[in-house]
């Protein structure tokens, strides 16, 4: 009788006592969680010590560099400085900062270690001949003193990139929707993309200012060649490798051709498709810089070519941190894209 009542007051103290083992291991995890939420010291101090010593080499280096360029170069490096310290102060009291920071402090520090580095073998030790290798003030003076051609230029790139982009990719979509569907169109369709699509699309500049109008109508077309090729090659190689059990269950519902192209064998197709809009956007990042430098009056890759023969590397090197940041830009709007319209594959394959 008394080791019944001994069971029973255990088991009715055990209800008691394990929503306190629950609080207790829901505070260890938050606590694991908080600490490793939490950027560690070393990456708090990353850009800041970064951006200190690089300063520290710049000043050592500035009796090697016209006043201007050591002037915009300095307000850079310690603006800076003020940010990573004024951040290093708030992100205790702001979580989001604190992911921020744990994500991009370590490598905006290896981006300030490499200026540093760059400093050192330019003005520094002059291990790189001048003027073709200028330094990381004389590239930052470059882009401010010369902020309104270069915005023209960027501009216009833009217009001509996105123009022949979208002429490009509409085309591609239609040939290589029917050539990947249609056994008549892939007949007649594959000889010719096996036989124009290798070519370098700069291999048709000389062509395209003879037939084209203008040197805009002849780049834009340009551009359009370059994106065609890979775009049409992989929407067809998409389309042709539906499932063939994704058809049939269609079929047997009742669907029509149409039906079967836009809402069965396109979705299915879009990972191939978007692998051929990635290798386009490249195509067209290198044809739109040549198709620049022949005929056309504005541009990044005219603005080089200009810089260039003036003996004007600073700018050169300017416009080239000009291209880098918008192409990669565009780069990633496309990666969202293709991670909004392929959300389903998350859980397929590893991204």
């Amino acid at each position: 009788m008394d080791q019944i009542q001994i069971t029973t007051t255990l088991e009715a103290k055990a209800p008691s006592q394990k929503p306190a083992e629950e609080k207790r291991s829901v505070f260890l995890v938050n606590n694991v969680e908080a600490n490793t939420l939490k950027p560690r010291l070393r990456t708090l101090l990353a850009v800041p010590a970064a951006a200190s010593v690089t300063f520290g080499v710049h000043l050592w280096a500035m009796k090697n560099q016209p006043a201007p360029e050591n002037h915009s170069y300095s307000w850079f490096l310690g603006g800076l400085f003020i940010l990573a310290t004024v951040a290093f102060v708030v992100q205790p009291f702001w979580s989001r900062l604190q992911g921020w920071i744990r994500g991009f402090f370590p490598i905006v520090a290896a981006a300030v270690w490499t200026l540093c580095f760059w400093e050192l073998i330019t003005s520094g030790f002059r291990l790189l001949p001048l003027p073709y290798f200028p330094s990381p003030a004389g590239v930052l003076q470059s882009l401010v003193s010369d902020r309104a051609l270069l915005f023209d230029s960027t501009w216009h790139s833009l217009v001509l990139l996105f123009a022949g982009y979208a002429l490009g990719v509409a085309v591609a979509l239609v040939t290589g929707v029917c050539i990947g569907w249609f056994a008549s169109a892939r007949y007649w369709g594959m000889p010719l993309l096996k036989l124009v699509g290798p070519i370098p699309a700069t291999a048709w500049i000389p062509l395209a200012m003879v037939l084209s109008p203008s040197a805009t109508f002849s780049a834009v077309g340009l551009i359009a060649l370059a994106v065609w090729f890979p775009v049409t090659m992989l929407t067809a190689s998409g389309i042709s490798n539906t499932r063939a059990s994704y058809l049939d269950v269609a079929r047997t519902l009742g669907a029509g051709r149409a039906y079967l192209i836009f809402h069965v064998a396109i979705p299915a197709a879009l990972p191939s498709i978007f692998i051929g809009l990635f290798m386009g956007l490249g195509t067209s990042f290198l044809t739109l810089v040549v198709a620049e430098t022949v005929g056309v009056k504005s541009g990044l890759g005219w603005y080089v070519s200009w810089a260039q023969g003036w003996a004007e590397y600073g700018k050169v090197f300017a416009a080239l941190i000009i291209m880098a940041a918008f192409f990669s830009t565009i780069m990633t709007l496309l990666f969202k894209l293709r991670d909004r319209m392929l959300v389903w594959q998350k859980g397929v394959i590893k991204w």
